[in-house]
């Protein structure tokens, strides 16, 4: 494990930011097996905690892909193929590796009540619109699909910095 605060938190960003990256430009298996690869080396390296944010991150990976499994089956989301029965392994992935961050590098979120409600509707459907321009996903009624990608974050990343909190309250600092 890293002994300093500030290089865990640098580690943890840029395994995220290289696992979204993975997984948008191979969505499929590929990019999935490369994010389990960081997330391996998240636990050796980065975390201190590691059953309880293992569980954490589980918690919030289903939130999360169930969360897109609606968005896909209600037409917000699309792969292009027409038949996404469950999320895709590459963003239940994404979906991994983003709660590392939130007991590390996006940790500062939390320290003021408000700011995740701010900062929720605009970054989650960001990311989505990224990974749209590169390929990774469609959304096919542009305005509809962000707006509903900005409501479902402006809840479910308050409810996961929530439940960290209450059932995970070693993992705040």
């Amino acid at each position: 494990m890293i002994a300093s605060e500030t290089a865990r938190n640098v580690l943890n960003f840029l395994l995220f930011q290289a696992g979204w990256f993975a997984c948008v430009f191979y969505p499929g298996l590929i990019g999935a097996g490369i994010v389990v690869v960081f997330l391996v080396l998240h636990f050796l390296l980065v975390s201190q905690n590691r059953m309880t944010e293992l569980q954490f991150i589980g918690l919030g990976t289903v939130v999360g892909s169930v969360l897109d499994g609606i968005w896909f089956r209600t037409g917000i989301l699309d792969d292009g193929s027409g038949q996404v029965l469950l999320t895709p392994p590459w963003l239940v992935a994404i979906w991994a590796i983003f709660m590392t961050t939130l007991s590390h590098s996006l940790d500062w979120i939390s320290k003021k009540a408000w700011l995740p409600f701010v900062l929720a509707p605009f970054a989650g459907p960001f990311a989505y619109w990224s990974a749209s321009q590169l390929g990774a996903v469609q959304l096919p009624e542009l305005i509809p699909s962000l707006i509903a990608l900005a409501f479902g974050w402006l809840f479910v990343f308050p409810l996961l910095l929530f439940a960290r909190k209450t059932l995970y309250p070693e993992l705040v600092r």
